[in-house]
C-alpha cells in the first residue's frame, strides 16, 4: 500500500446499491482510507453494479478495462468489483478482467474489511456465497447530511420472468424491528431529519421473522414497523420503498394517513397495464387490482403523490397490450414514472423466449410512453400552484447558486431563493410561484423551520 489511502467508489443502479456504497465507505474510512472524488488518485477503487439493464453492465467493463490498464501500470491499485455484476459473473469476472482483486455479491457488503485482509495478504477473493446478512454496526458515510437510507429488508423472493434481483441479491432477510429503530435512533442524533426506509420488495418485510398474533395475524409487517419507528425523536419525514402491490395492504394506506411523519409519497410499480403481460411477467396481480390500490390511496389521501416503475416491449408484447399501459397512465396520472425498455438478463425466463420485441418498436414504445408521462406529470403539478408546500432544504440549485433546493412531502423537488448555511435540513414553508412537469420553484413564506 502507498503512504496515503485513497479510495473512490462508483455506484450503479439502485438505491439499495447507494445504500450498500454508503456502508462500504463507512468500513473504508474505519480501515484508515480517505475518499477522493477522482478515481485515477485512488489507490482503492469500488464499482458497486448494477445488473438490471444491459447498458449499465456495459458501462462497468468499460470503466473497469481503464483502470485495469492503470493497474498494469501501478500495481498497488485495488480493484473491486461488488453488488448485483459481481454476483452474476462471480469468477467468470476475474477470467475476463484478471487484474481484478475482490468480486463481492451485495450480500457481503457489511465484510468489505474482512474480505480486503485477504486481499492485501496477497489473495485474489471471490465472495458470491448465500450467507446471512449479520447485523451492521459500521457507520455509513452518508452521502447526504439531511436524508438517510435505512436498509429494512434485504433480498428477494418474488420470481418475475424478467428479473434478475433474486438470482443476485438473495432471498429475503428482515432486520429486526429493534436494530432497525436504533439505527434511525442514531441518525437522529447525527441530525438527520429524514430517513427512507429500503427493501428490494419493502411491503414483504417481517414475514421472515418469527410470531405471530392472537388473530394469527403476522406480528412483524411493514404497517407495525411505521408504528414503531414513527416517534423517533428528531426525524421528521418517514419514507419507503420499493412496494409490490401484490402485498400492499389498506392497512399500511390507514396508517401512512394516521401517521403525521410518513410521507404522503408511494412508489408501487406496476410494470404493464395489460393482464396477460403481467401473467407472462408473473407479477401476481392484474391492472383492476393495481388501479383499486391506487383509488384506495387517494380515499385516504386525495393529494397523495405516486410514482412507479413500467417497461415497454416485453416478450410478446403487442400494441393492443402497449395501448393498455398507455390507458393505465391516462387514467392514474402518476406524478413520476421510471420508464424503461425491455432488457433480456441473464439467467431469466424471459431471456430465453422466442417472441422478443425488435429495438425499433421498443424505443418506440418508450418514446411514446415518455411523452404521455411528461403530460400527465405537467397536469399533476398544475395541483400545487399557489399552495404552500413543506419543502426539507437538502442544497444549493447547481443552476442558480441564489436558490436552494428541497423537496416536499410528496418528493417534488422544488427551488426557491434562500442561504443553505441556515436553511439546510430545516423544513420551510414556500409558496408555489411555477410548475413544470417534475420539479417547483416557490417564495418563502418564513425562513424559519415549520
Amino acid at each position: 500500500m502507498t503512504q496515503k489511502k485513497l479510495y473512490n467508489i462508483t455506484t450503479f443502479g439502485c438505491q439499495m446499491n447507494k445504500a450498500d456504497s454508503e456502508r462500504m465507505a463507512g468500513i473504508l474510512e474505519n480501515m484508515g482510507f480517505q475518499f477522493t472524488e477522482d478515481p485515477n488518485n485512488a489507490n482503492l477503487i469500488v464499482y458497486n453494479t448494477c445488473t438490471i439493464r444491459d447498458n449499465a453492465e456495459q458501462k462497468v467493463y468499460s470503466y473497469l478495462g481503464r483502470q485495469a490498464k492503470r493497474k498494469q501500470v501501478q500495481p498497488d491499485l485495488t480493484l473491486v468489483v461488488a453488488g448485483c455484476v459481481a454476483q452474476q459473473e462471480g469468477e467468470q469476472l476475474l477470467r475476463r478482467v484478471p487484474e481484478l482483486d475482490l468480486v463481492m455479491g451485495p450480500q457481503h457488503a457489511n465484510r468489505l474489511d474482512s474480505l480486503l485482509d485477504q486481499v492485501f495478504a496477497g489473495n485474489q477473493v471471490v465472495a458470491t456465497e448465500p450467507i446471512h446478512i449479520y447485523e451492521d454496526i459500521t457507520k455509513p458515510r452518508r452521502e447526504s447530511k439531511v436524508s438517510a437510507w435505512v436498509n429494512i429488508i434485504y433480498g428477494c423472493n418474488e420470481r418475475c420472468s424478467y428479473c434478475v434481483v433474486p438470482s443476485v441479491r438473495g432471498v429475503e432477510q428482515s432486520r429486526t424491528p429493534e436494530s432497525i429503530k436504533a439505527e434511525i435512533e442514531d441518525i437522529a442524533r447525527q441530525g438527520y431529519k429524514e430517513v427512507t426506509l429500503l427493501g428490494q420488495n419493502i411491503d414483504a418485510y417481517g414475514r421472515d421473522l418469527p410470531g405471530t398474533t392472537q388473530t394469527g395475524r403476522h406480528l412483524h409487517t411493514l404497517t407495525d414497523l411505521l408504528y414503531y419507528i414513527h416517534d423517533v425523536e428528531g426525524i421528521d419525514r418517514i419514507r419507503f420503498a420499493t412496494s409490490h402491490p401484490r402485498y400492499f395492504t389498506e392497512r399500511l394506506i390507514k396508517a401512512c394517513h394516521e401517521l403525521p411523519k410518513v410521507c404522503e409519497h408511494f412508489h408501487i410499480p406496476f410494470q404493464s397495464g395489460d393482464n396477460d403481460i403481467l401473467k407472462a411477467m408473473k407479477r401476481g396481480y392484474t391492472h383492476e387490482r393495481y388501479r383499486d390500490i391506487i383509488a384506495k390511496i387517494r380515499h385516504y389521501m386525495p393529494h397523495a403523490a405516486i410514482s412507479a416503475d413500467a417497461i415497454v416491449g416485453f416478450p410478446g408484447e403487442t400494441e393492443q397490450q402497449f395501448q393498455n399501459t398507455l390507458n393505465l397512465v391516462e387514467d392514474i396520472g402518476f406524478d413520476q414514472l421510471n420508464t424503461a425498455a425491455y432488457s433480456p438478463r441473464p439467467n431469466t425466463p424471459a431471456a430465453l423466449w422466442d417472441n422478443q420485441i425488435s429495438e425499433e418498436e421498443k424505443n418506440d414504445r418508450l418514446q411514446r410512453l415518455n411523452h404521455l408521462v411528461a403530460i400527465k406529470a405537467g397536469e399533476r403539478s398544475q395541483r400545487y400552484l399557489n399552495k404552500v408546500e413543506q419543502v426539507l432544504v437538502e442544497d444549493i440549485n447547481p443552476k442558480d447558486t441564489t436558490q436552494v433546493m428541497g423537496r416536499t412531502d410528496g418528493n417534488r423537488l422544488t427551488f426557491f431563493k434562500g442561504d443553505l448555511q441556515e436553511l439546510k435540513g430545516k423544513i420551510i414553508p414556500v409558496k408555489i410561484t411555477e410548475v413544470r412537469a417534475f420539479s417547483l420553484t416557490g417564495e418563502a413564506l418564513s425562513l424559519v423551520s415549520a
